[in-house]
Order: structure tokens, then sequence, then C-alpha cells
């Protein structure tokens, strides 16, 4: 009896050490279910965080809203031409919807709206929407690197002539590449407040001659590759359509920020601390 007891003390004293890697994987699945849990909850708030500001955009000022999409169109038919994977293409899509996410900046609101020509001063100020914007999006840069690179970069030149860090070349992120053109090529051949726009062979005419300079040439010899370029005048043709139905008059920005005030609704901006400014207080 005594030896039949020392065995079983014995075989009770190998159970931990069997069942040890078992139970050490089974905490290690639990903490990382729970660490993947969380990844995707902190996942859907990013996208619904984008969401808000695409919606920011739209309500800022309607023009800019329809912009961004339309680049986003074309932007996306570049980059499928150039043969990227879907999820460079999704991360090309989301630098053209919020590449002008900067102009929703207070500082810009006026500008923005008016509806004459920009003064010189004027110019200045739009230039530091690519900062702004991509100040606005650093927050979510573990989720979508991609964005304040891409988008602080869309207005920098192939010959290193842009702003705001005149980058050069292949310095210039790919994705920042393909929206310029894209970017480009809508602003010539869409209408401003203060301008018609041009027809699509205008468009192409101006990437032609920004080739090599401008913009990157491999990508801008797609873009007016006839395939690519046919799709493009495609979208140009059924964006112009929409564009042409009857639209609700437009109110004046004054009367507009007026009536705002007057109903209790906030006006849509952003407030950026600066690096001297203490936490929570907007930058002066």
């Amino acid at each position: 009896m005594p030896e039949r007891s020392r065995v079983m003390r014995t075989d009770t004293s190998r159970i931990p050490s069997v069942l040890a890697p078992a139970l050490a994987a089974v905490g290690t699945a639990a903490v990382w279910g729970f660490a993947r849990a969380r990844r995707r909850t902190a996942e859907r708030l990013a996208a619904a965080t984008l969401e808000t500001l695409l919606n920011a955009i739209d309500a800022n000022d309607h023009e800019t809203g329809a912009h961004v999409r339309r680049v986003a169109d074309y932007a996306l038919l570049l980059a499928r031409a150039a043969g990227l994977d879907e999820r460079a293409q999704r991360e090309v899509e989301r630098v053209a919807l919020f590449h002008d996410v900067g102009k929703i900046h207070e500082a810009l609101f006026d500008i923005v709206h008016d509806d004459d020509k920009l003064t010189p001063e004027e110019r200045d100020a739009i230039a530091t929407h690519p900062g702004r914007g991509a100040e606005v999006l650093a927050p979510l840069c573990a989720f979508y690197p991609e964005l304040p690179d891409g988008v602080i970069a869309h207005h920098e030149r192939w010959d290193g002539g842009g702003y705001p860090n005149g980058l050069r070349g292949e310095q210039i992120p790919r994705v920042a590449r393909i929206v310029a053109i894209a970017d480009t090529f809508d602003a010539v051949t869409h209408s401003r407040r203060y301008r018609a726009g041009a027809d699509p062979a205008r468009g192409a005419q101006v990437i032609a001659e920004g080739r090599g300079r401008q913009f990157d040439p491999e990508l801008a010899d797609l873009f007016l590759s006839p395939r690519v370029y046919a799709q493009v005048v495609k979208r140009l043709k059924a964006a112009q359509r929409e564009a042409d139905r009857p639209q609700a008059p437009r109110a004046a920005s004054a009367e507009r920020r007026e009536r705002k005030r007057e109903s209790g609704v906030p006006s849509v901006s952003f407030r950026w601390r600066g690096r001297g400014a203490a936490r929570g207080q907007p930058a002066r």
C-alpha cells in the first residue's frame, strides 16, 4: 500500500508538466484572440472615421466632395492598368478620396468658397492643404500608413519643383504620383466657380506636356494609352451628365455661414494643436 501511494503521488506530480505546453497554448490563443478582437474594433473605428471625414468634405464644400470622387475614379483606372494588386488599389483610392481633406481647415474656408479667381496670397494659403491634410490623417497611419505620406505628396513634381517638400522622381510615393495625374486631369476638365472646364483633349494635352516634368513619365504614358484614356473619358462624361442635373441654388458663403450660426449647426472645420500648444488647446 505505501508503495502504491508513492506511485500515485509520482504520477500526479507529473500532470502539470505534461499539461503545461497545452495550457500555455490555450493562454496564448486567448490573449491573441482578445488582441485580434480589439484590433478589429479599432479597424472599424478607423474606417468609420474615414467615412466621417468624407462626409465632412461633402458638407464643407460639395464641389470638393464631387472632385475627390472623380479623382478616385480616374486614379483607380490608372492603378489597375499599372498592374497594382487589390490592396495597393485600395490605397490609391483612399489617398485620392482624402487628398484634399486639408482644404476643410477653417483657415481655408473662405478661400475655397470664394467665387473669384484666387489671388497669389490665396494660392499660397491653399498650398498649405497637403500638409494640413496629412496632419489630420496622421492618427490613422497605424491602419492606413499610405494616407499621410500620399496626401502630403500629391502636389510634388517629378522634376523636384513641387511642394511642400520638393521631392523628385521615385522619392514621391507611387500612390501620390498616380493621384497627381488624376487630380490634374480633373482640375483641367471640370468647371470651377470662376471658369469653365476644358474638353478631355485639353486635359490629355496637359498630362502629355507634364510628362517627365510634373508627372511620372511611365504613368503619364499609361494614362494616355488608348485603352485607359477611353475609360477615363467615359467616366468623365458620366460625371458631367450627373453635374448637369438641376441642383438647388447654392447660397453665398456669408449667407450660408449666417444660416448655420442662427440654426445652431456647427461649422465643419478642424483645429490642430500647434507643436507648442498645450494638450486640448487649439493651435493659434
